[in-house]
């Protein structure tokens, strides 16, 4: 448990895979889905995701330089988890009438 944590823990990283789940984003979009997250906070997580191994970072060669992130297969391995965690949490809601 303390490895997968690790990963995908973290304020943002969770929303970040979950947004990724309905495919290709560019950086601009997950800022936009996620408005409360820093550009300096989206480009640590996004960069940690990077480099293990869970989503993909592709550039592009133009002008303006034109970056998309997608879920690696690592990634895609997390589905599951994701949609089990998305189900959850509607459900505590319904339940608990909570407001998160």
């Amino acid at each position: 448990m303390t490895i997968t944590l690790d990963i995908i823990g973290g304020k943002w990283k969770g929303m970040i895979l979950y947004h990724l789940v309905s495919g290709t984003r560019r950086f601009n979009e997950l800022m936009r889905l996620m408005p409360d997250v820093t550009q300096r906070m989206l480009t640590r997580q996004l960069r940690e995701l990077e480099d293990d191994g869970v989503i993909i970072r592709k550039v592009y060669a133009e002008v303006p330089p034109k970056v998309e992130y997608s879920l690696s297969e690592v990634g895609q391995t997390l589905l599951p988890v994701i949609q089990s965690l998305t189900q959850w949490g509607k459900m505590y809601l319904a339940q608990s009438n909570n407001v998160v």
